[in-house]
């Protein structure tokens, strides 16, 4: 078995590491349930590499993650339920489908055009998968926003769905009202001590925070891991500090560990 740039070949070789007589023990041990995760994460540090801009790793991580879908696809041939033919099919005629401004007579004259209709198919798509279901089912338009979401991605995803039949506030500043009508039930539930509540309010804070960014035009999920990447890079300034400074961090005090890191703030700003 040699490398190659064709896709059949990583197919060959996940069929062969999950043969029966002569494959890899551990991949032979696996199924959908076990290896979900391994799909998040490798699109996670796709995400990673991107953000980094490290175009060397951003190769390896999409071929780590283009193994998943040939993973799973093997596994489904196994049960005789789908193979990667009928993945590559359905995807496509989805593109097709939903692009007729490209692919049919339908004009889109820019971007925002081009996106609407996407989501107005998508829609239609939802509906008829709905009408699909068993006649017990409810459906709601809330159907297919995908539990394993990260929860802030999900929340924003969420609201975008009920936003589509007029569930939404009117502006932003109607959002940053309610951000802080949040803020101030979080403060009543602190006052009382009450755990359950503080619980509950906080999540109301942040699915408000995450609809404030949605109106804003901003990725809160990518906002949110930029301000940990922020975060992570100036606490190593203040470790680095301490380090110069022949000081203990857990020895430091909260007023000098401050100091260290009002020097990165300062210097980020002056940037």
């Amino acid at each position: 078995m040699q490398p190659s740039r064709e896709l059949s070949r990583l197919v060959e070789i996940m069929a062969a590491l999950r043969d029966r007589e002569t494959g890899c023990p551990w991949d032979l041990e696996q199924d959908f349930a076990s290896i979900r995760h391994y799909t998040i994460e490798e699109a996670y540090e796709v995400a990673d590499a991107i953000e980094r801009e490290d175009f060397d790793d951003l190769r390896e991580e999409l071929g780590d993650l283009i193994l998943q879908p040939i993973y799973h696809a093997q596994m489904a041939a196994e049960r005789g339920l789908f193979d990667i033919g009928d993945v590559i099919e359905a995807i496509t005629r989805k593109l097709i489908r939903r692009h007729p401004h490209v692919f049919g007579d339908v004009a889109a004259a820019d971007a925002g055009g081009a996106k609407a209709r996407w989501e107005d198919i998508k829609a239609d798509e939802r509906a008829q998968k709905a009408a699909r279901k068993t006649v017990e089912a409810t459906s709601s338009v809330l159907d297919d926003v995908p539990l394993p979401l990260p929860a802030l991605a999900r929340a924003e995803k969420l609201a975008k769905r009920a936003a589509r039949v007029g569930f939404d506030w009117p502006d932003g500043a109607s959002v940053l009202d309610k951000v802080e009508e949040e803020l101030e039930e979080v403060r009543g539930a602190m006052a009382d001590g009450d755990k359950p509540a503080m619980h509950e309010e906080i999540g109301d804070l942040l699915f408000s925070v995450a609809n404030l960014a949605r109106h804003l035009g901003v990725d809160a999920e990518g906002a949110l891991r930029d301000a940990n990447r922020k975060f992570t890079r100036r606490f190593h300034h203040v470790e680095e500090r301490c380090r110069e400074d022949g000081v203990a961090l857990d020895e430091a005090g909260l007023a000098q560990l401050e100091a260290y890191w009002t020097e990165i703030r300062r210097a980020d700003k002056q940037r």
